[in-house]
């Protein structure tokens, strides 16, 4: 489907693609396959296995989402409180470290929506689970370079995060290392600083603590790292798999059956189910609730963009380590716990009180975007040969369908006023007509003509 967007989206999309590649977006790339794993391994936490032991051992079998919830969060020996999981360095690299272009294009994407709710005074930009800062880096060069267009408009960045120390990354990259801990436990905001620009930054450890307001909502990588519960179809019925301790080696781990029906399982089925093996995040369906909510009362938009599937996969749950697939459980907390993300059960949850689209592949989302002519122009202005050799590798890696180009999705709530379709007069009455909606970019492919 091909559509015109309006002009000032076009001349947004124009200035930004005249500016050249970002030096410290194009330094550091490294292919990589997969997830992106770096060729680095960390050291095993026993710490980790011994108290997994113990409590599986005074409660009996834990679900696959408590599982996850310990080895990835925990404030002692989770996995995120580590700060190196991220980069060359770490086990895996995000779009955003692989092309400045993808965080550029998502500014585009923020600014036209918020120009589409008629640019509201007030702004926040919401980023959950925001990694090393990047995507927001290149997002707050986009509205820099286009701060006239944003002008009169209060602009804030809030990151929902859940582990110190990657905050601390993140302060480093965006506030240049001058923001301040929060001194009270009790303080919803546990940093906060201002980047060079004065833009305000606000760190959370919950989407709840975040102020309400006219909000675009940003998940980059986020969904598939949430919990998820895990369930087998059986002559019995569903059952959900749990883990437990292997009888016959102590000091390891195995998946097991439960013999009879848990809460999860008698919840979080759907009744149309046909598949023989589900994986439901119930975490992510509580959240995309909240951000519907959010968006209902206050304005604003979401776009989550995830390794997933729209209700077709079945047995997703991975781990990943030194630059390649890694046992879920194995060495509990030395390795990142993911699982695609199921749109169809995120849209199940939202019901209708948001307009939801996609999931759109992440080739064609960021085509309709205007990717490819954004490549022309930083060819274009780059002489230097290993850094054109940098570009043409990471778009590969962008949009090739073999690797991140149709296995990440991107998906949007929105409030149902966006795409309102304009009022018709009736009988003889004169009325003005409401502009039609512009179409949604990434989701429609954009025309410059």
């Amino acid at each position: 489907m091909r559509a015109c967007f309006g002009v000032k989206t076009q001349q947004l999309i124009s200035r930004v693609f005249r500016h050249p590649v970002h030096p410290s977006a194009a330094v550091g790339w490294r292919l990589a396959q997969s997830r992106l794993l770096s060729a680095g391994e960390s050291k095993p936490r026993p710490s980790m296995l011994k108290h997994l032991t113990f409590k599986i051992k005074a409660t009996g079998p834990i679900t696959v989402a408590e599982y996850m919830r310990e080895v990835l969060t925990n404030p002692v020996t989770g996995y995120y409180v580590r700060n190196n999981m991220l980069g060359p360095d770490g086990d895996f690299i995000t779009s955003p470290e692989i092309s400045q272009i993808f965080g550029e294009l998502l500014g585009v994407w923020i600014l036209s929506e918020w120009m589409a709710a008629g640019r509201p005074k007030h702004l926040q930009l919401v980023e959950l689970g925001p990694g090393k800062g990047s995507l927001a880096s290149d997002i707050l060069r986009v509205f820099n370079q286009l701060k006239s267009v944003l002008d009169g408009c209060s602009v804030s960045l809030h990151l929902v995060e859940v582990s110190p120390g990657l905050s601390g990354v993140q302060a480093q990259t965006l506030t240049g290392g001058s923001s301040v801990e929060s001194s009270s436990e009790d303080d919803p905001v546990f940093r906060r600083g201002e980047t060079s620009a004065g833009l305000p930054v606000f760190w959370y450890r919950c989407l709840e603590d975040v102020p309400a307001g006219f909000s675009i909502f940003i998940a980059n990588e986020f969904f598939d790292a949430l919990p998820i519960h895990t369930f087998q179809r059986t002559p019995k019925g569903w059952r959900e798999v749990l883990v437990d301790i292997d009888p016959e080696k102590q000091n390891r781990l195995r998946f097991v059956v439960s013999p009879s029906p848990t809460p999860a399982s008698s919840a979080l089925i759907q009744p149309e189910e046909r598949r023989s093996h589900v994986e439901v995040c119930a975490d992510g369906g509580v959240l995309v609730q909240q951000i519907s909510r959010r968006i209902v009362e206050d304005g604003g938009a979401a776009l989550i963009a995830d390794y997933g599937h729209d209700g077709t996969k079945t047995d997703t749950f991975r781990g990943f380590k030194g630059h390649r697939q890694h046992d879920v459980l194995s060495s509990p907390g030395s390795a990142d716990l993911t699982a695609d993300v199921d749109f169809s059960f995120l849209r199940t949850m939202i019901g209708g009180g948001v307009a939801c689209l996609g999931p759109v592949t992440q080739n064609m989302f960021l085509k309709n975007m205007g990717i490819d002519t954004r490549m022309e122009v930083l060819l274009r202005n780059c002489s230097h040969g290993p850094t054109r050799m940098q570009l043409i590798r990471s778009y590969d890696m962008l949009m090739n369908p073999e690797k991140m180009g149709e296995r990440f999705l991107f998906f949007s709530l929105l409030h149902h006023s966006r795409l309102a379709e304009p009022k018709k007069s009736e009988g003889m009455k004169l009325e003005d007509k409401s502009p039609a909606p512009l179409p949604v970019g990434g989701f429609t492919e954009i025309s410059f003509s």
